[in-house]
């Protein structure tokens, strides 16, 4: 399998676990109270987290570089911390990450996602070859 296919299928999961973290937000409260008082929402969205943070490792270093917009050391430092020192969690900052960071991510992702499919169909469609053969 080639980086850029791998790279999107890491994508493609980083994406499903964002989508799974808004899934919890809409199952256990959509507020920080809700996420302060219910152990089983702060530890779904924790897994969520961490899961993702594991995934930025699997990028290549190559995709990183050009994709630099993404904060990906961060993103692996959040899984660490989720990883390695829950108890020290700072809720709020589980929430402000929740609330603000996964959706930008989840964007972030879909639209490098959409980009590489675009240009796949584009190298498949025969008439664009063609077009590119003529000029």
């Amino acid at each position: 399998m080639s980086n850029s296919r791998r790279n999107i299928d890491v994508l493609q999961k980083i994406s499903d676990y964002c989508i799974q973290i808004q899934n919890a937000r809409k199952r256990f409260g959509d507020t920080l109270e809700a996420l302060k008082t219910d152990n089983d929402y702060k530890n779904a969205v924790a897994m969520c987290i961490l899961q993702i943070g594991e995934l930025t490792t699997l990028l290549s270093d190559e995709f990183k570089a050009v994709y630099s917009d993404m904060p990906w050391q961060d993103i692996k430092r959040m899984r660490n911390i989720a990883a390695h020192r829950y108890g020290e969690f700072d809720v709020e900052v589980l929430w402000g990450t929740i609330s603000d960071d996964i959706p930008a991510l989840e964007d972030y992702c879909n639209t490098i996602i959409g980009r590489y499919h675009a240009m796949q169909q584009e190298a498949a469609d025969p008439e664009m070859k063609m077009e590119m053969k003529m000029e």
